[in-house]
C-alpha cells in the first residue's frame, strides 16, 4: 500500500470520529464501507449521468421490463454496466428529508449496483443514522472525498478498500484474512499463474477466463485482470467468482462492476456446500482460502458428493479431516480445469504447511496427494516468508498446479524456497510485518519460468535484528546467512509404500492363585466397580454351591450407584444392571471354580509354551464354552520375551521366511502376530522396479539386521494397484531445504555454563549479605 492510498483509507476510516458513542465499533465498517462504495460508483457515473438521464424518460414511456429497461439506459453509460436514473447525488440529498432522498438516490442504480447496498442492509443504518442526527454530517464528509477514477485509479482504489476492511476486521475481533489477500502475494501468485501462457499475453482478441472461488473483495480477480491487460490491452479477460461474506461479496461485485465486468458470474454462498458456477470450466484460478477451517457444518453435503458422485464430483480422490478444509478447495479447483484438449487450464492457490504433509498412507489427505502427483497436476511449489498475512504469522506455500504441462515440466515438481525473500515493513498490519517487493517477486517468477534448480544461494538482506533485552551470550550463535533455492523432483520421489512388519507373539501362562483370582470379577469396564463391590458387600458371601446370598447387592443399590456417580461416571445404564445382577457374579463364580479345577488338575508351575496350552486343557476333560476359554487364557496368559513363539497354523506350502512362513523341523509355520510389536516402514516409491523387489530389499537391509524374527505382512495392500504397502504422498518441503548447523564446541559451552555459574553464586552471596 502505497502512503497516498494509506493517507486516504485513514482519512475515510475517520468517519467513525463520528460514530463514536452512537454506535457500536463493530458496527464502523458496515457504516463506513457501503458510503465509501456510493461516492465511488457516483464517481464512475460522472460522465455518463447527464446521458442516462436524457433517455431515461423516452425508455419509461415505452412500458417495458425493468430487464429491458436496463439494457436500453446501459446503452448511454459509454461502456459501464451500471447505472443511476436519480437527479440526485450526494451534493444535492439536501438535510431535509435526506433519509428518503438518500434511499430513493440507491433505489436509482440499476438492479446490480442496488443489491450491493441490500447485503450491507443499508436502509437499516440509514435510519439510524437520522435518528442520531449524523446522517447529513456524514453525507458531507463523503461527498467532500473525491473517489473519482480521475482521482484514484481502480488498483490503487481496491488498496483502499482492504485498508478499510482490515480496519473494520480489526475493530470487530473478525478476521482480516478471510477477506482478502495482501497484494504482494497477489501479484506473486498472479504471475506465477499467467506466465507461461504467451497467447493471452501476446495475441490480439484473445479471450480468458478468471475464477476465485473463495473471491473476498475480488483482489485475485482484479490483479489478474490487470496483470494481463498490462501485457495485452487487446485480450478479453471475464471474471468469475464466489464468496460467503455478504460485505466482502458486495465490494467484490461493486469492483467487477466498476470493471464492466458481468457481474452476475460473482456469486454470494458457500462454495464446497453450493457451488453456483457447477457447469463452467476455466482458464485461470487463483484463491487463498481460509486456513485450518474446519467443515464440519457442510460435513453431510460433501460426504454425500463423495459418496455418490465419486469422480463424477469434486471430491473423488478423497476427503480431509474434518478440521481442515483447504485441501477440498483444491480438489474443487482441480474439477475447474478447462478439459486440455479446449487448452487446459492454471491454478494458484495458497495453502498452509498442512497440506503438504498431513495425513498418513491411506489417509484423505494423502489420497488427495496421490491423485494430484499421478495425475502430473502439479508444477511448483513456493514457500513464503512467514508473517506475510494480515491474520497469521505461519510458514504458506503457493502451489501452481496445470493441466497443460510442458514438456520439460512432465513428470517433475519444482520446490522454491522463498522464506528470506521479503523485507520489514516500517509499521505491521495485524499479523502482517514482511513484505515482498518487486525484484522479491521476480527471483521467484524467474526461477520458475527457467524451470532451474538454484542450489543455496545467499541474497543481499540484512540479518534479522535480536532482541538485546535480558543477558546476552559472550559467544552467540552465528546466524545462518538468508539463502534462495530451488530443487527439482520426479513426482514419484514424493511416494513410498507403507509396509507393515510383524513379530512373533510369545506367551507364558501360569495357574497361579493370584491369576485365577481375577476371575471373579467381569472384565472392563466392570472389574474396578466389581472388586469395590465385592470388598465393601461379600464378607458373607461363600464359593460353595449352597450359597444364596452370593451377588445379592439389592439391599446396597443406592450405595453402590452413588459410589458409581462419583467414580465410576463413565458406566452406562446397562453396564450397572449388570453390575447389580446376581446372574453376572453367579457366572463368574463359575469361571472361576473351573479355573480352579483346572489348577488341580495342571499345577502352578510355569510353562513358557503356549502352544500346548490348548491340549493340556482338552486332557483335564474340563469342558469350557467360548466366554469362559478366553476369560480363562487372559487371566493366566502374558506375553514374555523369553517364551516361545506362539503358532498359528501349519502350512503344507513353500517357506518364505520375508512373508511370515517359516521352516521350522520339516514344517512351514505362520506364527500369530504381536500387536505390541507391529511397526510400519515407509520405502520409497522406485517405477524401475517391481513392488516386492523393493520391498525386500529394503526389509533385508534396514529390518533383518535388527529384528531377524520379523516379516511383512502380506495381507496389508493398498486397494489401488493391490500390491503388498499402502501407497502414501507427502511433500516434506523443509527437510529438502534444511542446512545442518554443528552446533557450538563443548568446552566453549562448558565455558559459558561456568561463568554463568559464577555469576549467580555472586548475587546469591550479595543476597545473604
Amino acid at each position: 500500500m502505497t502512503q497516498n492510498t494509506n493517507n486516504l483509507a485513514a482519512y475515510i476510516w475517520s468517519l467513525a470520529d463520528l460514530l463514536r458513542g452512537d454506535f457500536k465499533q463493530s458496527q464502523y465498517g458496515r457504516i463506513i464501507l457501503p458510503f465509501t462504495l456510493l461516492r465511488r460508483l457516483e464517481g464512475v457515473l460522472e460522465d455518463s449521468k447527464e446521458a442516462v438521464l436524457a433517455q431515461v424518460e423516452k425508455v419509461q414511456a415505452m412500458n417495458l421490463p425493468e430487464e429491458a429497461q436496463e439494457k436500453l439506459l446501459l446503452r448511454a453509460t459509454g461502456g459501464l454496466s451500471f447505472y443511476n436514473i436519480s437527479k440526485m447525488d450526494l451534493s444535492t440529498l439536501g438535510e431535509a428529508g435526506i433519509a428518503a432522498n438518500l434511499e430513493s438516490y440507491i433505489q436509482g442504480f440499476s438492479k446490480d449496483a442496488r443489491e450491493i447496498f441490500e447485503h450491507f442492509k443499508f436502509n437499516e443504518f440509514i435510519g439510524q443514522l437520522n435518528d442520531a442526527n449524523l446522517l447529513y454530517k456524514i453525507v458531507i464528509k463523503v461527498r467532500n472525498t473525491d473517489l473519482s477514477p480521475k482521482a484514484i485509479s481502480n488498483h490503487d482504489m481496491g488498496l483502499v478498500f482492504e485498508e478499510l476492511i482490515r480496519r473494520f476486521a480489526e475493530g470487530s475481533n473478525e478476521t482480516a484474512g478471510e477477506h482478502f489477500t495482501p497484494r504482494d502475494i497477489v501479484r506473486l501468485t498472479t504471475a506465477l499463474v499467467f506466465m507461461e501462457d504467451d497467447d493471452a499475453l501476446t495475441k490480439p482478441g484473445i479471450i480468458r477466463t478468471i475464477y476465485d472461488p473463495t473471491a473476498g473483495t475480488g483482489g485475485f480477480l482484479s490483479s489478474g485482470m490487470e496483470y494481463v491487460h498490462e501485457l495485452n490491452p487487446q485480450a478479453v479477460m471475464r471474471g468469475y467468482g464466489q464468496e460467503l461474506n455478504p460485505e466482502s461479496y458486495a465490494i467484490c461485485k461493486a469492483d467487477m462492476l466498476i470493471k464492466g465486468q458481468e457481474v452476475k458470474n460473482i456469486k454470494l454462498g458457500n462454495t464446497l456446500s453450493n457451488d453456483q458456477l457447477y457447469a463452467d470450466k476455466f482458464d485461470y484460478m487463483l484463491s487463498n482460502p481460509p486456513f485450518g477451517v474446519d467443515w464440519k457444518k457442510i460435513e453431510s453435503d460433501i460426504k454425500d458428493e463423495n459418496t455418490l458422485k465419486g469422480f463424477d464430483g469434486r471430491f473423488g480422490p478423497g476427503l480431509p479431516r474434518v478440521s481442515d478444509g483447504s485441501l477440498l478447495f483444491l480438489l474443487h479447483l482441480i474439477s475447474k480445469l478447462r478439459d486440455a484438449s479446449e487448452g487446459g487450464a492454471r491454478i494458484g492457490i495458497i495453502l498452509n504447511g498442512s497440506p503438504l504433509f498431513t495425513g498418513g498412507a491411506g489417509s484423505g489427505e494423502s489420497e488427495i496427494r496421490r491423485y494430484i502427483l499421478e495425475a502430473d497436476l502439479l508444477e511448483a511449489i513456493v514457500a513464503l516468508p512467514t508473517d506475510m498475512f494480515y491474520n497469521t504469522g505461519i510458514s504458506t506455500y503457493v502451489w501452481v498446479l496445470s493441466n497443460k504441462k510442458a514438456s520439460e515440466r512432465k513428470g517433475k515438481v519444482q520446490l522454491i524456497n522463498g522464506v528470506n525473500l521479503c523485507g520489514k515493513m516500517r509499521k505491521s498490519l495485524g499479523s502482517k510485518r514482511n513484505v515482498m517487493d518487486g525484484s522479491d517477486i521476480a527471483t521467484i517468477t524467474r526461477c520458475f519460468g527457467n524451470f532451474e534448480v538454484v542450489d543455496a544461494r545467499e541474497l543481499d538482506k540484512p540479518a534479522d535484528q535480536k532482541s538485546n533485552r535480558g543477558r546476552q551470550s559472550a559467544n552467540p550463535k552465528t546466524e545462518s546467512a538468508k539463502t534462495f533455492a530451488s530443487k527439482i523432483f520426479n513426482t514419484y520421489e514424493f511416494g513410498y509404500r507403507r509396509i507393515s512388519i510383524e513379530r512373533p507373539l510369545r506367551e507364558s501362562y501360569q495357574f497361579s492363585d493370584e491369576c485365577i483370582a481375577e476371575l471373579r470379577f467381569s472384565p472392563k469396564p466392570l472389574t474396578e466397580v466389581m472388586k469395590w463391590a465385592y470388598a465393601e458387600y461379600g464378607d458373607h458371601w461363600t464359593d460353595a454351591v449352597d450359597c444364596e446370598l452370593y451377588g445379592d447387592l439389592s439391599e446396597h443399590e443406592e450405595g453402590i450407584r452413588n459410589r458409581i456417580k462419583t467414580h465410576y461416571s463413565e458406566l452406562k445404564e446397562k453396564q450397572i444392571k449388570d453390575l447389580l445382577d446376581r446372574k453376572t457374579w453367579e457366572s463368574q463364580k463359575q469361571i472361576l471354580l473351573k479355573a480352579k479345577q483346572l489348577q488341580q488338575a495342571i499345577g502352578t508351575e510355569q510353562h513358557d509354551d503356549m502352544n500346548g496350552y490348548d491340549d493340556v486343557i482338552k486332557a483335564t476333560g474340563i469342558n469350557l464354552d467360548a466366554k469362559e476359554k478366553k476369560q480363562i487364557t487372559d487371566a493366566v496368559s502374558w506375553k514374555n520375551p523369553a517364551a516361545e513363539k506362539v503358532i498359528k497354523k501349519v502350512h503344507k506350502g513353500k517357506a518364505n521366511s520375508v512373508y511370515g512362513l517359516f521352516e521350522v523341523g520339516g514344517k512351514v509355520l505362520e506364527y500369530k502376530a504381536d500387536s505390541d510389536l507391529r511397526d510400519n516402514e515407509n520405502v520409497a516409491l522406485d517405477p524401475s522396479r517391481s513392488v516386492n523387489e523393493i520391498n525386500e530389499a529394503y526389509f533385508a537391509k534396514e529390518v533383518l539386521p535388527h529384528v531377524p524374527d520379523a516379516w511383512i505382512d502380506a495381507g496389508k495392500k493398498d486397494d489401488k494397484d493391490q500390491e503388498i504397502g499402502i501407497v502414501g504422498y507427502e511433500i516434506p518441503f523443509n527437510r529438502h531445504f534444511y542446512v545442518y548447523q554443528p552446533p557450538r564446541e563443548l568446552a566453549e559451552i562448558d565455558a559459558e555454563l561456568d561463568q554463568v555459574s559464577s555469576e549467580i553464586m555472586k548475587l546469591l552471596q550479595e543476597v545473604h549479605s
